[in-house]
């Protein structure tokens, strides 16, 4: 007879950034409010809590509300709310004088890691998840084991009944950048801050290209423009111009939690139709405000005769190398189909990220899986012997629409995968409870 370990755990998730994160204040919420507690562990690959740190930038800020943060909008009276951590922290009368529903980005992160701070207890840092395997008895699956890997090599091996998956997306690189992907002169703007680009040139005016058209590359331009005066940028990207993101509130109400049960209820051309039509709340857009400051800093420039930022638009890149003398790249003009070359001292690649709809360490477990899409409850569709519920946090935006990869639905999408979670859980305690039962009668 094989042995079948019983599960350590109701549910492990893997991330804890703030999707994760979210979910477990709302398995806490459940635990005080209903008494049903879910065993509940996270896994981080990092060694703390850190959300986006290659873009803590100076002066940036963030692009929504306050007040959508990682539980408001479902119970504003919770003590992790960021009015609380105002409160906590000794800021509250200050920031609201600051006049402002949009906090730095260096504060919300601060923010995340308050809350962070108080469920340490039950995440594991510095651990990355190599693979989620079954665990079957007989013909069917009826947990899943989770290997994972820590910084020093050592594996270790936990049992679920559940898991949940938010482990955000991959830094996108375009593939003629793959040749020089590992020049340390080439840098995505997920690991800026932590370049030497961003350390400062020793007095040199370095030659920069940064490449797109969306907000994280007007924010690294304007940034280097500060911490480098001398710099020389060229912001090239494939537009026609560098547009304004649409944050006005009839098209942001696409974010509203209630707009995903619309969406998840479209036909698959339907909700294409309805994503290609909102793209310039998210992509390839910029603030308005920091279009504005753009603006305004090539205008100064001219006055000046001292061109020191070039956009270049309808502009492709069109290959790449590294060279002594810098990385090598050379231009498309769409329009005039022009092409010329240039060497820079460092290029940022503002390219976005990507996104796969099943993680790559569920592949263990892809023959039970039976559709990328997921539930109206982010569940995979599994098999009917595959037992175990695995839901996917962040990377459902054709299923659920544009705010799944963002911060906007947090708070109600941590409660309905805690709905789903515990009740799942409670029948199960109520099986086992009822097993035990009987063999006591019987023994």
């Amino acid at each position: 007879m094989s042995y079948h370990p019983a599960p350590e755990y109701d549910v492990v998730g893997v991330g804890f950034g703030p999707s994760n994160l979210a979910l477990a204040i709302a398995l806490d919420d459940c635990a005080r409010q209903q008494s049903l507690k879910c065993r509940s562990l996270f896994v981080e690959r990092q060694q703390d809590f850190k959300w986006h740190g290659g873009m803590l930038l100076p002066g940036s800020s963030m692009q929504i509300s306050f007040l959508k943060d990682l539980v408001s909008l479902r119970d504003p009276t919770s003590p992790f709310t960021f009015v609380n951590y105002l409160h906590k922290s000794g800021r509250l009368l200050d920031f609201t004088n600051c006049k402002t529903f949009y906090p730095s980005r260096i504060e919300f992160n601060d923010y995340l890691r308050w809350v962070a701070g108080q469920f340490s207890a039950m995440v594991a840092y510095g651990e990355t998840v190599e693979a989620v395997e079954p665990v079957h008895a007989g013909q069917s699956v009826t947990a899943l084991r989770v290997l994972t890997r820590m910084a020093d090599g050592k594996e270790r091996s936990r049992v679920t009944r559940h898991l949940v998956a938010a482990v955000g997306g991959v830094p996108h690189i375009p593939s003629v950048f793959r040749a020089v992907a590992m020049d340390p002169r080439v840098v995505h703007t997920s690991g800026y801050l932590g370049s030497t680009l961003a350390a400062g040139s020793d007095g040199r005016s370095p030659r920069v290209a940064v490449i797109g058209g969306g907000q994280s590359a007007a924010e690294v331009t304007l940034d280097l423009s500060e911490r480098i005066p001398g710099a020389q940028i060229d912001l090239v990207f494939r537009g026609h111009a560098l547009k304004p993101a649409d944050s006005s509130p009839f098209v942001n109400e696409i974010f509203n939690p209630d707009y995903t049960d619309y969406f998840h209820s479209r036909s698959d051309g339907q909700r294409e139709t309805i994503v290609r039509s909102f793209r310039n709340t998210n992509y390839a857009v910029v603030d308005p405000d920091l279009l504005d400051q753009l603006y305004r800093m090539t205008y100064q420039q001219r006055v000046a005769g001292a061109r020191k930022l070039a956009l270049h638009p309808r502009s492709e890149i069109v290959a790449a190398h590294a060279s002594p003398e810098g990385v090598v790249l050379e231009f498309n003009n769409k329009d005039e189909e022009v092409r010329r070359r240039a060497a820079y001292d460092a290029v940022v690649l503002a390219t976005g990220y990507e996104r796969s709809p099943i993680p790559g360490c569920l592949d263990p477990i892809s023959r039970y899986i039976e559709s990328a899409s997921l539930d109206r409850d982010y569940r995979l569709q599994t098999s009917p012997a595959f037992r175990p519920h695995v839901y996917v946090q962040g990377c459902a935006e054709t299923s659920h629409g544009l705010s799944d990869t963002l911060l906007s639905v947090l708070p109600m999408r941590a409660q309905e995968i805690t709905k789903s979670l515990v009740s799942t859980t409670a029948r199960e305690q109520d099986a086992a409870s009822s097993h035990d039962r009987a063999e006591r009668v019987y023994s």
